[in-house]
């Protein structure tokens, strides 16, 4: 289905005056037959009167960024997109199959009792005249919990924004394009999710190309991100769904498993802290004894290197300040 705009309709404000010169004519000659007693005036002013409404169906009036897809008699004849006063055919009926679905997204957000008691003459308008929006969206899925390639069970959020390019692809590719749009939003989540741990892990090729790498949810958010835009706006394309941007909202293990995954990071926390502990330790009684050698405070055979040793790694490894005990004697 090919979209076709129509240019040339703008002819609102004229259609406006003429039919309601004749409408008013009509009356007048209504009037103007019952004086006169003419009876064919005044059947034709009462025809008119009766009917004379039917061509103000045909005006139109578009807002910036918005659009109506017509169709008459079932067959599509154009879209109009500029915004305007416009006169189509009074028969045209303008088809937007979602007009009616609200989705957690902007544009699509639940009025509150005071909002809609005030608004609800013009929101009725608005859904009967079917307008699709052309702006800027932004979807903002549920939250879904997937397995990771580890098979991890994560809780992850997404934001999509998004706008319709083709109105004829939107209304006739696809039964309903927010709810098709919401479907491959979820599944294209669900695709690349799985191919990413959530952080980074060995033996894990992410890019597909047989090369570990370390890409992970926390740490490669960017390119998920992107990869997760490419593969929605791969099948949003025949619905005439432009993808502007993908961006990740949130991240966490899922509720069963977040307390031993955060275990898990203190004790690898921890570990690194003591591997790092131990290294500057180990090189501060190397340059105590090659201190005290090299200025000859003191010889110390190998048995009393040894304890020294255990005391300074004793000291600086603890968790605890140091006990220290004086002696006031002989070593021995």
């Amino acid at each position: 289905m090919q979209e076709k705009i129509l240019k040339n309709k703008k002819h609102g404000m004229l259609a406006l005056v003429v039919f309601g010169l004749l409408y008013l004519a009509a009356c007048g000659l209504t009037v103007y037959g019952a004086l006169k007693d003419v009876d064919l005036f005044i059947i034709i002013g009462l025809v008119y009167i009766a009917f004379g409404w039917v061509p103000f169906m045909g005006l139109k009036v578009l807002k910036p960024q918005e659009a109506l897809v017509l169709t008459l008699f079932g067959r599509y004849i154009g879209t109009i997109k500029d915004a305007g006063f416009y006169f189509v055919n009074p028969f045209c009926v303008s088809f937007n199959p979602a007009a009616s679905t609200k989705l957690n997204q902007s544009g699509d957000v639940k009025m509150t009792a005071e909002a809609a008691a005030l608004g609800k003459a013009v929101s009725s308008a608005d859904l009967m005249s079917r307008k699709i929006s052309l702006k800027i969206m932004t979807l903002n899925n549920n939250r879904q919990k997937i397995n990771d390639c580890l098979g991890n069970p994560v809780e992850i959020g997404i934001a999509v924004m998004w706008r319709v390019v083709d109105t004829a692809k939107a209304v006739f590719n696809v039964d309903n394009y927010k709810e098709y749009l919401s479907l491959q939003c979820d599944s294209a989540l669900r695709n690349i999710v799985r191919i990413y741990p959530y952080d980074v892990a060995p033996n894990v090729d992410t890019t597909g190309d047989g090369i570990a790498d370390e890409g992970s949810l926390r740490g490669s958010s960017e390119v998920v991100a992107e990869r997760i835009k490419k593969e929605i706006q791969e099948r949003v394309t025949e619905a005439g769904i432009e993808v502007i941007e993908a961006r990740i909202t949130y991240l966490a293990y899922a509720p069963e498993i977040a307390a031993v995954m955060l275990q898990r990071q203190q004790a690898s926390a921890i570990i690194d802290a003591r591997k790092m502990i131990v290294e500057g330790a180990v090189g501060m009684v190397e340059m105590a004894l090659e201190r005290l050698n090299k200025n000859n405070v003191v010889e110390l055979d190998e048995e009393r290197k040894a304890a020294m040793v255990s005391n300074l790694l004793v000291v600086l490894c603890g968790n605890r300040d140091a006990q220290p005990v004086v002696n006031s004697g002989s070593l021995y």
